[in-house]
């Protein structure tokens, strides 16, 4: 069962489109775990098309490449938005709900993040900015699991990070004009890492100060 306080504050959840894709899905025998596991298979996408982006020297390829991990990587987030309104707006929610609705999310951006560090041939950095983004939901949990509130402050929270990473990816597109490859992805995976972690301390700090609050 999906814990309504433990969701992030999304305008989007108000829009009509996401409403009636909600009714649709409702509809239909897919479940909100199934949709978050779909989430897990985008974000693999995602991160494989970042990897092989990297690899190829043919640069329509490339671009093709960067188009289609941009698509997955807001795919990932979409199966993320809806999942939740599956469950909890369309009374769909299942006991186990808990665990799909967060294990996904931490597999996705561990997935993009170090697709996109292998595929500009910085895997530590990946590796570290995956790392970065888990601790800050790792923070986020602590707090929910003591009673202490649940905080999706940024400044690279998740729809930050994927945000970053999409605009990455299309901006990169262009290199080309300037001789580059893989320059303004790295410049991404460098804000991402570190405002990850700005994330996670920040989150950390506000949690300290609510715990010995009590």
């Amino acid at each position: 069962m999906i814990d309504k306080t433990n969701r992030r504050p999304l305008a989007s959840r108000g829009t009509a489109w996401a409403r009636t894709l909600t009714q649709r899905l409702a509809a239909t025998q897919i479940t909100p775990n199934q949709i978050s596991q779909a989430g897990m298979a985008m974000a693999a996408f995602s991160g494989a098309a970042f990897w092989l982006s990297g690899e190829t020297a043919d640069a329509l390829a490339r671009a093709l490449l960067l188009l289609a991990a941009a698509g997955f990587c807001q795919l990932r987030l979409l199966c993320n938005l809806l999942d939740g309104m599956v469950a909890v707006e369309a009374g769909r929610s299942a006991p186990d709900g808990v665990f799909w609705n967060e294990v996904p999310d931490r597999v996705a951006d561990i997935l993009i993040l170090t697709g996109v560090g292998y595929g500009i041939g910085m895997p530590a950095l990946g590796w570290a900015a995956a790392a970065f983004a888990v601790l800050t939901a790792y923070v986020r949990e602590v707090g929910r699991a003591e009673g202490a509130g649940v905080d999706f402050s940024g400044p690279m929270a998740k729809p930050h990070r994927m945000a970053v990473v999409t605009a990455a990816a299309l901006l990169s597109l262009l290199e080309p004009l300037w001789g580059g490859k893989g320059d303004v992805l790295e410049i991404a995976l460098w804000i991402v890492a570190l405002g990850a972690l700005l994330t996670a301390l920040r989150r950390a700090r506000c949690l300290v100060q609510r715990l010995r609050g009590r």
